[in-house]
């Protein structure tokens, strides 16, 4: 197996450059950062999600009362959580674009710099 040398780009990192990068600072300030948006994302909407069932099962008069015709608030409650997914969907991909730009800083330090082109282009 013929073996890249140290400033090839492609090179990856073996365990001991691996476990130097994880034990960073940069590291951990880039997984507090994820954890910043992640967590509350994640509780907000398994609250919400969650809610639906709660609502219908102790507050069925509020849930089977009626939005406009035969559409009541239970009906508009769970298709609101698709908005809603979306809505966090979108503003998870707003927010990796700074997790992107923490990644490049790191891999610079680290000197694991990627190419800009995907694995396999040419």
């Amino acid at each position: 197996m013929k073996r890249l040398p140290e400033s090839d780009p492609s090179r990856r990192p073996n365990e001991a450059e691996w476990n130097r990068v994880a034990n960073s600072a940069e590291f951990r300030h880039l997984l507090a950062v994820k954890r910043i948006f992640i967590i509350p994302a994640f509780v907000f909407f398994l609250a919400y999600y969650l809610l639906l069932p709660v609502l219908v099962g102790y507050a069925p008069r509020l849930m089977s009362a009626s939005v406009f015709g035969t559409v009541t608030v239970a009906y508009v409650f769970a298709l609101s959580q698709f908005v809603v997914g979306w809505t966090i969907a979108c503003l998870y991909l707003k927010a990796s674009s700074r997790f992107d730009e923490l990644v490049k800083e790191l891999l610079k330090q680290n000197a694991f710099q990627q190419e800009d082109n995907p694995r396999g282009a040419k």
